[in-house]
């Protein structure tokens, strides 16, 4: 029974998952180089490159989905065939008859998480740099230009309360990969403007941990900021920390990032003090390891659909499908944005949606189907 009912289901899922993968990247990429091909003068060869790194993302957006419609269009099979009722009649419960959707559902569940780390955000990634470098896009999250640096210091007060209280001020007009570009660092400590420097150029030093700075002036100005004196430099070393190399380097947006790399730059964020960010890369990031279980919900949700007495056709199972996928992700939205605003934690924004559903199915399963 189990060797017959998975051979059922691997055929509709396999073929799910081509026809989802083919339409969503057909109709929501192909549109989009067109556009930029005709009107932004997009190379073909880019286009084409990005054309193929979409896939991988649109194979992850399809693998719940196609859990869900091949359970559905399985049993539905079976149920209208009476091979349900029959496998009933021969004692084998429904818990029984769902557990090599539910196998599936976990190989799949596996697959989902490995590949979104591991191929997904390195695709987007790359499509990200090729429109960057070729139409020259402005994205939010990659520092290119502008990088800004605040770094504080604890100070005890009077009161015997500690507070952040500015030290160095480090900015950098441009970040070519390697370098900083035209940089002025301010050196605030004690609430005093002490030292400018600026520079054409600065490299991380990672053997000696300084920045190395390339044809600057330093500015004294801790005695008399109006007849200081600038003292000229071919090359000099600065103690100062790593942190805008690492947020320019390893700055890009969640969907582009694994969650190794995603706990890494929310550690960045917090010594930037930027808790809007970091609350919405937490959303992202707990979002990222519960998507993959939707899998496990989908396959539960399908096969107990699938195995209600007098299921319609193929066409009523995707019909299903689309309203189960439509209502899943149309909560997942909503439950997103109430963790994005911080009225609930990124844990229960993730995880609520799935939760919702395990209960609906859990409902379906001992929902009375039979007599």
């Amino acid at each position: 029974m189990d060797t017959y009912l998975v051979k059922e289901l691997v055929t509709p899922f396999f073929f799910s998952v081509g026809i989802f993968t083919v339409l969503g990247v057909a109709i929501a990429t192909l549109s989009d180089l067109s556009y930029k091909i005709v009107n932004s003068n997009l190379p073909l060869i880019s286009a084409i490159e990005i054309f193929f790194l979409k896939i991988p993302e649109y194979i992850a957006y399809g693998l719940p989905i196609s859990v869900l419609l091949s359970t559905l269009i399985t049993y539905s099979r079976l149920s209208k065939d009476s091979e349900i009722i029959a496998l009933r009649c021969g004692g084998i419960s429904i818990f029984r008859l769902i557990t090599p959707a539910l196998i599936l559902s976990l190989f799949v569940t596996s697959f989902t998480f490995i590949f979104n780390e591991l191929v997904v955000p390195n695709t987007n990634y790359k499509i990200t740099t090729i429109l960057v470098q070729q139409l020259n896009e402005q994205r939010k999250f990659l520092l290119r230009q502008d990088i800004f640096y605040p770094e504080y210091v604890e100070v005890k007060q009077d009161n015997g309360k500690n507070s952040k209280q500015l030290k160095t001020l480090f900015y950098a007009e441009k970040f070519d990969g390697e370098n900083m570009q035209s940089l002025t660092i301010l050196d605030t400590e004690k609430k005093v403007l002490n030292k400018v420097i600026m520079s054409e150029r600065g490299s991380w030093n990672n053997q000696n941990q300084v920045w190395d700075l390339f044809n600057g002036v330093i500015y004294d100005v801790a005695e008399n900021p109006l007849i200081a004196k600038g003292s000229f430099f071919q090359k000099t070393q600065i103690s100062f920390s790593k942190t805008p190399l690492e947020l320019a380097s390893k700055s890009r947006d969640p969907y582009e990032m694994n969650i190794f790399q995603s706990q890494e730059y929310i550690k960045l964020l917090r010594l930037l003090g930027d808790e809007k960010n970091v609350l919405m890369f937490q959303v992202r990031t707990a979002q990222k390891i519960a998507f993959p279980f939707v899998c496990i919900i989908f396959a539960l949700v399908g096969s107990s659909l699938g195995c209600l007495p007098n299921t319609a056709s193929k066409a009523t199972s995707f019909s299903l499908c689309v309203g189960v996928v439509f209502g899943y992700y149309m909560i997942s939205f909503f439950i997103g944005s109430l963790g994005l605003i911080g009225a609930i934690s990124p844990f229960m924004a993730a995880w609520i949606p799935n939760v919702l559903g395990l209960l609906i199915s859990i409902y379906l399963l001992f929902k009375p189907r039979f007599a």
